[in-house]
């Protein structure tokens, strides 16, 4: 969770009278306007951008669908289960369930709202495994080449090109068949250049998706392992990331044997700014440093700016890869978020000593990796087999 801000949730609009009243019918289960009114709010706790209730119904929409699949697969979480995802999403802001739950209470959000928000994400989890599990075979081979990656010094630099494939809503199935194909069809550097200059959504694609060297602490733990999976000139399995899938080429390593194994937290601002040339140039003159970025958001929402403090293995991927090349005091304008260009600058980055992990702890994250790649389409299925009518 990116910062927790609890205070005066305001109304939100738009949401008629009668908040117990159904507001859309998903196959045989309902949708009332007071579960969008609190999911609305419980976005904007949690700082969402964008159109709070059409955000909120589009979340409860896909809740459903989950549920329902769940049901269908014979699945159900033990009380145990919950209180525990609870506790772990709640860790995320530094409290625990019931701290959480009695700050959402002071802005009128019920603990189902809290309770039913992380128990649909677990169902899911459990629905995704059910399915899928048995066409993701991890090998003991897969789990040696992850577990070198995870223990071989992580102050390694990596040269690795990347393509991002965009995942447009209601058409996921498409981008992940063309990742996959392309992971499949690219034997060299020049071919991956090429198909980087052709497909790729990122800054990159005008040099064939080439990156400069990065620290592979700096990059997402499961980004990392893909990465330093390979050797060179090959390519990654894809690695899905917010709305995009993303193939890395590793080009070459530049290795420091004495080094410890070492995790990252970052901390920084994502200013959320009006998609225009001259905006950006005045933007990235004016500010050098995070503190300048509260001058510029003074007087607009709130969440228009969000300064965040997270292990590396809990940024977001498409944030991960941004702060992944930048110092502190750095800026990219390459990503946006609904209608706006995202400002990411660079805080700080910690490095700390970290802990090795266990045999099966790896073969779990690969197993969860291959997973996270299956999942968009599954739910993009459902999606499309579903009646959505209102009352």
């Amino acid at each position: 969770m990116t910062g927790v801000v609890l205070g005066a949730v305001l109304a939100v609009p738009g949401l008629a009278q009668d908040l117990f009243a159904p507001r859309l019918y998903v196959n045989d289960r309902v949708i009332t306007e007071y579960e969008v009114a609190q999911r609305a709010m419980f976005l904007q706790v949690l700082r969402a951008p964008g159109n709070l209730e059409e955000e909120a119904l589009k979340a409860l929409i896909e809740d459903r669908l989950r549920q329902t699949e769940s049901e269908r697969l014979g699945l159900k979480l033990t009380d145990e289960q919950v209180k525990a995802g609870m506790e772990e999403f709640a860790s995320r802001a530094n409290l625990t369930a019931e701290g959480l739950i009695a700050e959402l209470d002071k802005v009128g959000i019920s603990a189902e709202t809290y309770r039913d928000f992380v128990a649909a994400g677990l169902l899911w989890r459990e629905a995704v495994r059910a399915r899928f599990l048995g066409q993701v075979p991890v090998s003991d081979a897969d789990v040696d080449r992850a577990l070198e990656a995870s223990a071989r010094p992580r102050a390694l630099r990596v040269l690795a090109s990347e393509l991002v494939i965009p995942l447009e809503p209601g058409n996921e199935p498409a981008g992940l068949d063309l990742a996959n194909r392309l992971a499949q069809e690219i034997t060299s550097e020049g071919a991956f250049a090429a198909a980087a200059s052709q497909y790729s959504a990122a800054p990159t694609a005008a040099r064939g998706g080439r990156l400069d060297w990065v620290p592979l602490a700096n990059l997402p733990p499961a980004i990392g392992q893909a990465i330093l999976a390979l050797g060179p000139g090959e390519v990654s399995d894809p690695v899905q990331v917010p709305g995009a899938v993303v193939l890395f080429q590793l080009r070459d390593v530049a290795r420091d044997t004495a080094a410890e194994p070492i995790a990252v937290t970052v901390e920084y601002a994502d200013f959320l700014i009006p998609d225009d040339a001259a905006e950006i140039a005045r933007l990235r003159a004016e500010v050098d440093v995070c503190k300048d970025i509260y001058g510029q958001a003074t007087g607009l929402p709130e969440d228009r700016l969000t300064v965040s403090k997270l292990p590396m293995s809990e940024v977001p991927g498409d944030v991960a890869l941004e702060l992944a090349r930048l110092d502190p005091g750095e800026a990219s304008v390459a990503l946006t978020r609904s209608g706006f260009r995202r400002f990411l600058m660079l805080c700080g980055r910690e490095a700390t000593l970290e802990t090795p992990l266990t045999r099966d702890q790896v073969r779990e994250r690969v197993i969860n990796q291959k997973l996270e790649g299956l999942a968009a389409g599954y739910l993009q299925e459902l999606r499309s087999a579903a009646i959505l009518r209102e009352p």
